[in-house]
Order: C-alpha cells, then structure tokens, then sequence
C-alpha cells in the first residue's frame, strides 16, 4: 500500500472547519495547519483564536500563526515540511509561487463557487445578491492568479428562494469536505481531471464593505430582497427612519403596483412591514433598532412607531 498523502492545511474561518474535519478523519496526515493569528473579538476585545485553530489543537495538529507568509522563516518551514501538497480554504492571505512550489504535487484551493463565476472573497453572498440559481464548490490547482487555476472537481446545487448567506455558508462548507475528499480520491487513483478554466467568463466576488448592506429602495423589490438575504448575517442590510438606523433580518417580496416614492411606508398588517420599492413591495418581517436586538417586526412596533406614509432611507 502506498504511504498516506501528506497535508499542510492553510484556512481560518468556521468555513474551513469541516474540510479540515474530514480529512484529518479520513486518515490523511496533516503535518501542520497554517492559520491566521487570533484577533480580538466581541465588546471586550477579547483575544480570540479562529475557528480552524480551535479545531486544530482539539485534533492534536501542530498550529503556524504567521502574520505573513512572505518571510523567509515560514518558507524555510514549509520547505523542511515537504508535504505532498496544500490544502486551502478561505485562509485570508495570498501565497507567492515561492510557497506554491514547494509542495511535491502542488496545491489545492477549495473555492465557494462555480468558477470562473465568483473569484475572489465573498462568493457565498455576491451569488445571492447577483440572483444566481446555482453555485457550488469548486476544487482547483492553484497558481499565482486569484482564484485562476486548473479546475479539479465540481459540485453544484441550487439556492433556496429564502437562503441566506449564512446558511448558504453552512450548506457549502459541508458540501467542500465531501468535494475536497473525492478529490483526493481520485488523485490517488490516477483518475482525478484538470481543466483550465475560460478565464473570459470570469467574474468577480470582492469582499463586502460595511457600506453594501444599506439598501436603495429605488431597486425593485426582488433586487433588495436579495440584498437582505446575501448580506445576513455580515454586513446586515440597514435603512434609517428620521435618522435611526434599522437592520432588515427578513422580508419577502409583494408584486403589486406602487404609486408612491420608493422607500414610502404603505401598511402595517401582522407579521409585515411593507414598504414600497422601485419596482413592487417589501414586506418587512424581521428588523433590529440601534440598540435593541433582532425582533420580528410587530414586536418591533410596539416600542417604536413607524407610520404608514412616513419614508424610509
């Protein structure tokens, strides 16, 4: 039998987590795993170490920390490493070709999308935002380009009317362990396929800004829905009501006509907030104050009055 692969695994977030999970699972052997360092996090800034540390340590991994991995101490550890190859997932930073070579059979990215659609940082949300009816997980060699090299394997799988980034984000991270093990299957095999990609039909999915979430309620109806949906839970869609700020959680779609600026209150039902759009309505369902926290919207109005006629934006 022919000795086990050997792993080094780059990633950061909760989305790394699971491919990490299954290989280590699987058997495959991870000499090291590459990590951003911790951060401080919540109200008391405390010093937090990511989720694939966490996961790491409790799987007994050696952990690497580096603030960049351009320095020539962490390319003298990778290379004393030699590992059969990388595995990365949303690591959060760019490896030069210095690093991509060292590996004996090269490296491989697991990509939140159907490439060439949606390189780049945040293809979970710009494929909701954007209307896609699909997306996926793609495994790829990686080169020096962002997102550009040889596609190995992909998996597609439709996107829920009502799915959020967030569970968007759930259902893929799940679907990149199982991809990132047939492709190692089939490596070992001999039966894995390369494809270069057609770079003319690549897009772009840059990370979002804090900024991106606010709405334009001059969009239609549909449009702005998906913006809700595309940036729970981060950034969060938000509007302003005579300057207060209000995060929108939920809402859904009205097809009706509108007679009235975008952005107008129309009407207060149960369980609905509606808001007239550039094209259509918004029914409201789920929203949050400045300081208060995520409430479905009859909640909400009972301790802050938003008037039927009043504007939104």
């Amino acid at each position: 039998m022919s000795r086990p692969l050997t792993i080094v695994y780059m990633g950061t977030p909760d989305f790394a987590v699971p491919p990490m999970a299954a290989l280590h699972e699987r058997g495959y052997r991870i000499l090291a795993v590459v990590t951003q360092p911790d951060r401080p996090k919540g109200r008391g800034r405390k010093l937090t170490p990511p989720p694939v540390k966490q996961a790491a340590l409790k799987f007994g991994c050696s952990v690497l920390q580096p603030e960049t991995v351009r320095t020539e101490e962490f390319h003298r550890k990778m290379a004393d490493l030699a590992p059969d190859l990388y595995v990365v997932a949303a690591f959060g930073q760019i490896l030069p070709q210095s690093l991509l070579d060292i590996p004996k059979q090269g490296a491989i990215n697991i990509h939140a999308s159907l490439l060439p659609r949606h390189r780049g940082a945040a293809p979970i949300h710009r494929a909701i935002i954007e209307g896609d009816a699909e997306t996926g997980i793609t495994t790829m060699m990686m080169d020096k380009g962002m997102d550009t090299g040889d596609i190995l394997l992909m998996d597609r799988t439709p996107i829920g009317p009502t799915e959020t980034a967030a569970e968007l984000h759930d259902r893929l991270s799940r679907m990149g362990a199982e991809t990132i093990l047939r492709t190692f299957e089939m490596l070992r095999s001999g039966t894995l396929p390369r494809m270069p990609q057609d770079h003319s039909r690549a897009t772009y999915a840059p990370m979002l800004r804090k900024k991106d979430g606010q709405v334009d309620w001059s969009q239609p109806a549909e449009t702005i829905d998906r913006l809700i949906r595309g940036v729970t839970p981060w950034p969060g869609a938000f509007t302003f009501s005579d300057g207060m700020r209000l995060k929108i959680f939920r809402a859904s779609v009205l097809h009706r006509d509108i007679s009235v600026p975008p952005g107008t209150i129309l009407e207060c039902i149960p369980g609905e907030l509606r808001v007239a759009t550039g094209k259509d309505a918004l029914a409201i369902k789920e929203i949050q104050g400045e300081s208060g926290k995520r409430l479905p919207i009859d909640d909400f109005l009972c301790g802050c009055r938003l008037p039927d006629g009043s504007c939104l934006g």
